[in-house]
C-alpha cells in the first residue's frame, strides 16, 4: 500500500523465531528496528505529540524539548520535521554518535550536558530540559512520566495478539522509562491475564534495587541519583532481572556473526535473559522479546573490537554459553 507520510509506516513489525534446541522453549523477537528511525521509540514519540496536540499543549509552529539518550530523540525529531515543530534534544556524551547525527539530520537542535567521560547524566539532562521549557515556553514531553509514552505501545500489543493469540507465556523487555514494557504489557494482559512480564535492566541500574554502578548499555536502566520513571509499574512487572554489559554485548555480536541478526546493545541483554528462561522452562514456553532497536547505531561500540577490548567487555564464557544454546 502507498502511504502519504513517513510516520504512516510505523508498526506492523515482524516476529523472528530463534533457532533453539528441542528441549528449550520458543523465543520470538519482535524486531522494532523495522520502524522508521529503526526503533520502537517512534511509536511513543508520535503518540506523545498526538496527545499534546489533542490537549492543546502544542500549537502549530510550536517547540518541543526532551532529555534523551537518542532513540526517543530521533523519533521526536522525525515527528517534529513532519509536522513543522522546532525540537531541542538535551543529550550527554553517553549517547551513540550515530543517534546524535541522526537527530541533527532531522533538523533537531542538540544541547549537550555532562562531562567528556561518556557517563550517563540523566538527572542533569532532565533539569536542563525542564529549564529550557520554562524559559522558552516550549513543551517538554518528559518521557519518563508522560502517560502518552506507554499509551503509544497499545498498537504493539494488538499486533502481538493478532499474530500469536493467547499463546504467549512471557513478555521480556528492557526497562528504562518503563514505557515500552509496561505499555505493551498492560495492554497485552487485557487479552492474556496470565501473561508474565519480565523487566531487564543493566547491572548497575537501580530500577529493581541494588547498588548503582556505571554501565554501558544505552537507553535503558536508571543510574544511581537519577529519578526512576513514574511509568515503571512495579505491580505490573512479574519479575525484574539484571544483565551485565558483557552478556548483553556478546549476545549482540554472536547473533550478528552467526545469524545475521543485528540488534542494539540493550536488546542483546534482554535476549540473553530470555534464552535462560527458554532453557529453564522447557519446550512449552513461548517467550516474546521486545527488540527495541537495531545494531546499526552501535557499530562504533558494541560491534567494534577495539572498543570492546578497551572497556574489558569481551567474555569468552558468554560466547561459549551462547554457542551451546543457539543452533
Amino acid at each position: 500500500m502507498i502511504k502519504e507520510k513517513i510516520s504512516d509506516l510505523i508498526g506492523r513489525t515482524p516476529l523472528l523465531r530463534l533457532a533453539l534446541p528441542e528441549e528449550a522453549g520458543t523465543v520470538l523477537l519482535k524486531l522494532e528496528q523495522f520502524n522508521p528511525t529503526g526503533t520502537a521509540k517512534i511509536r511513543m514519540a508520535r503518540n506523545m505529540v498526538d496527545e499534546a496536540e489533542e490537549q492543546g499543549l502544542l500549537k502549530p509552529g510550536g517547540w518541543l524539548v526532551e532529555s534523551t539518550s537518542g532513540n526517543t530523540g530521533m523519533g521526536l525529531a522525525l515527528i517534529a520535521a513532519e509536522r513543522g515543530y522546532k525540537f531541542s534534544a538535551v543529550v550527554d556524551n553517553h549517547s551513540s554518535p550515530d543517534k546524535l547525527r541522526a537527530m541533527r539530520a532531522y533538523g533537531a537542535e542538540l544541547v549537550n550536558v555532562g562531562g567528556d567521560d561518556g557517563a550517563l547524566a540523566t538527572a542533569e539532562r532532565d533539569a536542563v530540559a525542564e529549564r529550557l521549557a520554562v524559559e522558552h515556553g516550549a513543551y517538554w514531553t518528559a518521557q519518563h512520566r508522560n502517560q502518552g509514552n506507554p499509551n503509544g505501545y497499545k498498537p504493539l500489543a494488538r499486533e502481538l495478539h493478532d499474530a500469536l493469540g493467547d499463546r504467549i507465556d512471557y513478555l521480556y523487555g528492557a526497562v528504562g522509562t518503563g514505557g515500552s514494557l509496561c505499555g505493551t504489557g498492560r495492554a497485552l494482559r487485557e487479552f492474556i491475564p496470565q501473561l508474565r512480564i519480565v523487566g531487564v535492566e543493566p547491572s548497575g541500574s537501580v530500577v529493581f534495587g541494588g547498588e548503582g554502578a556505571p554501565y554501558h548499555q544505552s537507553g535503558t536502566g536508571t543510574p544511581e541519583g537519577a529519578e526512576i520513571g513514574d511509568l515503571v509499574e512495579y505491580d505490573l512487572i512479574s519479575e525484574g532481572v539484571k544483565v551485565g554489559d558483557a552478556e548483553a554485548f556478546e549476545t549482540c555480536r554472536y547473533l550478528a556473526r552467526r545469524f545475521g541478526i543485528l540488534v542494539g546493545g540493550s536488546a542483546g541483554g534482554v535476549i540473553y535473559k530470555a534464552l535462560e528462561r527458554a532453557l529453564a522452562d522447557g519446550p512449552e514456553a513461548v517467550i516474546v522479546v521486545l527488540v527495541c532497536d537495531g545494531g546499526e547505531k552501535y557499530l562504533d561500540t558494541v560491534f567494534n573490537d577495539d572498543w570492546m577490548v578497551a572497556t574489558g567487555l569481551f567474555d569468552a564464557e558468554v560466547a561459549r554459553r551462547l554457542a551451546s544454546i543457539l543452533r
